[in-house]
């Protein structure tokens, strides 16, 4: 990726702004990533898990109060945590095509990104590589890769598909919400006036997961759920109103109503009997949006999303395997969303693509409660649109250095307000630079 958009609070930061205000106790309860000398003592279920990727629609790691929102409730995603891990240092790219594009191929965005809603189909995914091990396959929720009309998710390796967003095959791609346009295996959905897209995209989901309860199955489910238009739900008091005006006071029934969505999902495979065999990962596509404020203890957060900043790129990741991730278990470690492929693929005993550069490293050892093989820095390479000028840089946990020079101390300066100039910020700040400069210089 190459973009300002990997950028985290370092675990230091958050650690020491937990502490200054109460929540360190909760929050620090259990031990980071666990060390090489404290290993999970849990044994990993046989054969190949069913796994449910779940991502959110702009959803930055401040709406969810396992991670400390004050501003919302999400108590399915809190369990999920709290029954799992919580990982504090996963990040997105800012804006959701890139994002799309990054996860689902576990390649930075300088290798195969064209522009803002495509797809390069000759890229293999995730689907592909579990597919080859006898997965089913199925996408459901938010599309937004254009090119190849109703055949685009076949050829990205689903074997099934419900999904919004496909203008390109039938038209503009209307709403998301109420009366959705939904187009399911390459026909439009009846039927649905009056009805609410996101609880056509989990029905789906539910229908899938039983028909293939047999396993192993991939379902991947891009939310449509919390971007705007900011309107009431379902469970919102102004739902039967026939017209709905975007108002930002809607956003936090939007959250609960994601919450609520996941939990369907998990009661689903708890009745089938599948949640000790299921991966289940929650995570986010890119901040929140910018019109949304956000109360975490002791400091207001403005959404970042599009932006380079912590706010643009920091997501929230939850992880639960049932008998395989120790519960309540919080990691620190840097995971980039080209992590994910290689993580799926090597839960499911999958090789990864042949002759083809993957960027990314399984996370899998450590949502297991091992030590793994942890990254050292993030790289991200970010131009949303074809023929505009592209942003790189490369972070860890404190420091983070564009391709344009400018280095920052993300601890102390999260808004990257004060670059730290050549020869200023000490010994630490020149081993930063030098170190990250030798990663852009050596990145394609």
């Amino acid at each position: 990726m190459i973009g300002k958009t990997d950028m985290k609070l370092p675990v230091g930061t958050r650690r020491d702004f937990l502490k200054a205000t109460g929540l360190a106790a909760a929050s620090l309860l259990v031990p980071a990533c666990v060390s090489a000398s404290k290993r999970w003592a849990g044994q990993a279920p046989s054969g190949k898990p069913n796994i449910v990727l779940i991502m959110a629609d702009d959803l930055g790691y401040e709406c969810l109060s396992c991670y400390g929102s004050l501003s919302y409730k999400t108590p399915v995603l809190d369990q999920l945590a709290r029954t799992g891990m919580r990982f504090d240092n996963c990040h997105s790219q800012p804006l959701c095509t890139p994002s799309r594009v990054k996860i689902m191929t576990g390649r930075y965005n300088s290798r195969n990104y064209t522009t803002f809603g495509n797809f390069d189909f000759n890229e293999k995914t995730f689907a592909h590589v579990l597919k080859s091990v006898g997965y089913a396959t199925c996408i459901a929720g938010k599309w937004q890769l254009m090119g190849r009309g109703a055949a685009g998710p076949y050829d990205a390796g689903f074997d099934e598909y419900c999904l919004w967003h496909m203008e390109d095959a039938f038209g503009p791609k209307e709403c998301r919400y109420r009366s959705p346009k939904i187009i399911k295996n390459g026909r439009l959905v009846e039927g649905l006036e009056g009805k609410y897209g996101p609880d056509a995209f989990c029905d789906y989901i539910l229908d899938y997961i039983e028909r293939h309860k047999s396993g192993p199955f991939l379902v991947y489910y891009p939310m449509t759920l919390v971007h705007g238009a900011f309107v009431p739900t379902p469970d919102s008091p102004d739902w039967a109103q026939p017209v709905h005006k975007s108002d930002t006071k809607y956003f936090a029934d939007m959250v609960a109503y994601m919450d609520k969505i996941v939990g369907r999902i998990l009661r689903k495979l708890d009745e089938l009997g599948l949640r000790e065999n299921t991966l289940i990962l929650f995570t986010g596509d890119n901040g929140t949006a910018k019109k949304i404020t956000s109360k975490m203890p002791g400091r207001t957060i403005k959404g970042g999303k599009s932006l380079t900043i912590d706010t643009g790129t920091h997501v929230p990741l939850i992880a639960n395997w049932k008998g395989a991730t120790p519960a309540g278990r919080v990691c620190d470690d840097l995971v980039d969303f080209s992590d994910f492929l290689p993580t799926l693929a090597e839960a499911g005993g999958a090789a990864l693509p042949e002759n083809v550069i993957i960027d990314g490293r399984s996370f899998l050892p450590q949502l297991r409660g091992e030590k793994g093989n942890p990254r050292e820095w993030l790289f991200c390479h970010y131009a949303p649109q074809s023929g505009q000028s592209f942003k790189r840089f490369v972070r860890d946990k404190r420091w983070k250095l564009y391709q344009t020079g400018e280095l920052f101390d993300v601890q102390a300066d999260p808004l990257e307000e004060s670059p730290i100039g050549a020869g200023e910020g000490g010994e630490q700040a020149a081993a930063a630079r030098r170190r990250f400069q030798a990663v852009l210089d050596s990145v394609g």
